[in-house]
């Protein structure tokens, strides 16, 4: 990929988060610094490496993608939108009563949404069953999963990751958002997860670890991984920053479950601007 396709991605991911600064000060309510570590990720997916008809949110033959970390939906709904999927004129429902927009992925509710996440650590298992799917139905689709490092606290995380190693996966694309922070804490102190990458390698999946912030790294790994068929699932631990392109949020706890108000979110939605010329 060239730098000026590169520019091109870095300038929606700050459409992106702009958007989510709007939605979520808007409702008040929200996990802005959590969409805003996995943005770089969000849009390499949805701009770059997912088959998708925009047209057609339920084409058969598309991409899928499992948003497991459910609280950071104003990113997938940002990247929707921005995709011509869900109307620009809903933006600002954003967990509002009636709203397509709930605070949580909802599947049937919201076009383009392929799994209901929230409940952490059951979205990888969905991922795997629509793997599988296509596995044995022989259909052509990729399954992607993002999930935050934080819910590979549940035990369904790691059942769900045998079955992918077990049935041999190379279908499915899970990626873990490692900024290190859950809502209770450090990961390492609640909850230790290292050595992560021999974890999973254990289970027979094929590792890769990138800078999540980074543009370039995460168009390129997940188009890499995308073609590499070699019987095994592929985890990409994308090393990241809570709150990344805000100065306010950046790796700052106290943010995970907190919005801007509007001056702070004005300042914020500058600084990303002059971050992109």
């Amino acid at each position: 990929m060239s730098s000026c396709q590169v520019l091109a991605l870095e300038r929606t991911a700050m459409k992106l988060r702009k958007r989510v600064l709007e939605m979520t000060t808007d409702a008040k309510s929200g996990h802005p610094s959590s969409c805003f570590s996995c943005t770089e990720i969000v849009t390499a997916l949805y701009f770059s490496e997912m088959s998708l008809r925009p047209e057609e949110p339920d084409w058969p033959l598309r991409d899928r993608f499992v948003l497991s970390k459910g609280h950071a939906a104003p990113i997938l709904y940002a990247a929707l939108i921005e995709k011509g999927i869900i109307p620009e004129r809903e933006a600002l429902t954003l967990r509002k009563l009636n709203s397509r927009l709930q605070g949580h992925p909802v599947l049937g509710k919201t076009p383009g949404v392929d799994m209901t996440t929230g409940s952490l650590g059951q979205g990888i298992s969905a991922a795997v069953g629509m793997a599988l799917v296509a596995q044995r139905e022989k259909q052509d689709f990729v399954t992607y999963v993002l999930l935050g490092d934080g819910e590979l606290g549940e035990g369904q995380v790691w059942e769900a990751a045998m079955a992918a190693g077990h049935y041999r996966l190379d279908n499915l694309i899970a990626i873990i958002d490692r900024n290190f922070y859950q809502s209770d804490g450090n990961t390492e102190d609640v909850m230790a997860l290292e050595p992560l990458r021999a974890k999973w390698e254990a289970f027979n999946w094929d590792v890769t670890e990138i800078d999540g912030n980074d543009m370039a790294q995460c168009q390129k790994t997940l188009s890499l991984a995308r073609r590499r068929r070699n019987r095994k699932p592929k985890l990409i631990i994308a090393y990241t920053k809570k709150g990344w392109g805000c100065s306010l949020m950046g790796d700052d706890l106290k943010w995970h479950g907190k919005v801007l108000n509007d001056e702070q979110a004005d300042q914020a939605i500058a600084e990303l601007e002059e971050g992109v010329r």
